[in-house]
């Protein structure tokens, strides 16, 4: 059947299952959006205030369901508008597919107007890309665009088409999908009989899990395996919620903000397992101290992690649900009674705690985690509400902290919290952001209430650059350079404005009722959270220091 190359791109869409689509549109992708016009009851379009917003609204539908989420843009400023939202995938390897459209082929490399090397600006910061200049190969190029976001490590692929491209016809036929299948030719029989043999031999092992075990769907494998080998858990930002936090085995995060009990455990176990983590610089602190007692095993799906960050001992690699399926089949049961407890008393003294006196960013966590079931999806932004986030709210399921571990993105959470909810309708949403993150893209509430999206909108609004100042506190001598926000933006007016509902909480005992009255109102609500400005995240490990040199405020008395 002969379609055009902009009908082509739909039917592509429709095959791999696609519903749902983030975007803007423009002159070079019209023809793109007039077939998308025809096929408007089959795939919904989200159009977001900004293209950044379409490319994260992608990374949060993607995130919280295992698919890969679609976001689309027209040349030139639209295309480069989706250069952070892609660059936030690819560091957290999640499975997007953004289509931009392009100038006609005889105008590239001409400086024509809104033209620009999509494919050659985002080639270091996607699994791959193309751009396609011919209709004849638009359908396989999609095709291949999609199998490769979601095979073996995933990660967003650019597909840019040129305009001329999308008008051309040519045949068209429908193709099922092709199977995605598990990554496991390199999990071979030595490598699994040598972690084995560590495994066995191990009298203090510590099990470091991180966001390639949530990609894989292996949260049921790493809980059996946990109970398996009898060992304490800590995981990264990334993979929080694939080991459940009310698990007794669980110590909470490691690094940076790790808890004590991990960042000082980690340093007395002698065999450390990784699951689907890449040792990140602010999971290892200073590379040379990390577990320097310890042998270390990771298990991974992505050769290029093994011995990149950390020097290990042993390695598995392959899909992390069928290395565990493996090895949980071979491994008896084990007993690590002393050690375990061990472990756990460090968490008993060195527990998180905060100044219950007045409102803080602890307080809104713990109350949100009262006030929320477990199927509750909380999305992100970046500084310090990111971290209440990850320590002060129990995740007992995978893919409900949704957050921006690797590029680290300010305005991030919004779009994502706005793609989770229209992925997961009957799930509530709630997305924490600092006032500073906030009104970076705090114009996709627009979006959210435009297409009826019932998000909750948290601001811990205390007036700074939070985590910014934070280091401007203890490591510049509070030289507060460009980090207070002296202005009278009024968030709740503000949300008004925009058609959303606003809550003010100035006060610990207003924040309950605010929370249920956004949990009952089925719209969108940003409620504006006034704490103090010092408040900071605890513990902490300074830049270049061991995890073991974590330091919190009872240290800093001292």
């Amino acid at each position: 059947m002969q379609k055009t190359g902009a009908e082509i791109v739909i039917e592509c869409l429709k095959e791999q299952g696609v519903d749902t689509i983030f975007g803007y549109p423009g002159g070079s992708i019209l023809n793109i959006y007039d077939a998308l016009y025809k096929h408007k009851d089959e795939i919904k379009h989200v159009l977001t205030s900004h293209e950044q917003g379409a490319s994260h609204a992608a990374d949060g539908y993607a995130r919280s369901t295992g698919k890969v989420g679609v976001c689309m843009a027209t040349s030139g400023p639209g295309a480069t508008n989706l250069v952070t939202g892609i660059a936030t995938a690819y560091m957290d390897s999640i499975p997007v597919v953004a289509i931009t459209a392009n100038v006609t082929t005889p105008l590239l490399g001409r400086d024509s107007f809104q033209e620009i090397d999509i494919a050659g600006v985002t080639m270091p910061i996607t699994k791959h890309n193309f751009i396609v200049k011919d209709v004849k190969d638009l359908a396989s190029t999609l095709r291949r665009a999609f199998y490769i976001a979601k095979s073996g490590r995933p990660g967003p692929v650019l597909v840019d088409i040129t305009k001329d491209a999308t008008a051309e016809s040519t045949e068209y036929t429908y193709e099922e999908p092709k199977n995605v299948l598990p990554f496991t030719k390199d999990i071979t029989e030595d490598d699994v009989e040598h972690a084995l043999t560590l495994i066995k031999k191990s009298k203090k092992p510590i099990i470091f899990v991180g966001g390639g075990a949530i990609l894989s769907e292996a949260s049921e494998e790493v809980r059996t395996f946990a109970h398996k080998v009898h060992a304490p858990v800590t995981d990264s930002l990334m993979g929080i919620g694939a080991f459940s936090g009310d698990d007794e085995l669980y110590i909470g995060m490691l690094g940076m903000h790790g808890t004590k009990a991990a960042n000082l455990g980690v340093p007395k176990c002698d065999l450390l397992i990784t699951i689907g983590a890449r040792f990140s610089d602010r999971v290892i602190g200073n590379a040379k101290k990390f577990a320097q007692n310890a042998k270390i095993l990771q298990i991974d799906v992505d050769p290029a992690e093994i011995n990149k960050n950390i020097i290990v001992n042993s390695s598995v690699i392959g899909d992390v649900k069928e290395v565990l399926k493996v090895l949980n089949h071979k491994l008896e049961q084990m007993d690590h009674t002393p050690w375990v407890n061990e472990i756990l008393e460090l968490s008993k003294r060195y527990p998180l705690k905060y100044d219950h006196s007045k409102l803080t960013g602890p307080y809104i966590m713990e109350e949100i985690d009262r006030l929320t079931d477990d199927d509750t999806i909380i999305t992100t932004e970046v500084g310090q509400h990111q971290m209440w986030a990850a320590q002060y709210y129990k995740y007992t399921k995978p893919r409900t902290y949704l957050t921006s571990g690797g590029l680290g993105t300010m305005g991030y959470g919004l779009g994502a919290s706005i793609g989770a909810k229209i992925a997961n309708p009957n799930k509530t949403v709630i997305n924490i952001a600092g006032d500073g993150c906030f009104r970076m893209n705090m114009n996709e509430i627009v979006t959210s209430v435009r297409y009826h999206v019932p998000i909750i909108q948290v601001v811990m609004n205390n007036h700074v650059l939070g985590m910014v100042r934070q280091w401007q506190t203890l490591f510049y001598e509070e030289r507060y350079a460009h980090t207070v926000l002296e202005d009278a933006v009024d968030f709740v007016a503000l949300a008004k404005a925009m058609g959303a509902e606003g809550i003010l909480v100035t006060k610990k005992e207003e924040l309950a009722e605010a929370i249920n009255t956004a949990l009952n109102m089925n719209k969108t609500v940003v409620i504006d959270c006034h704490i103090e400005s010092d408040d900071m995240v605890f513990p902490m490990v300074p830049a270049g220091a061991a995890i073991e040199d974590a330091f919190d405020q009872d240290d800093l008395i001292k």
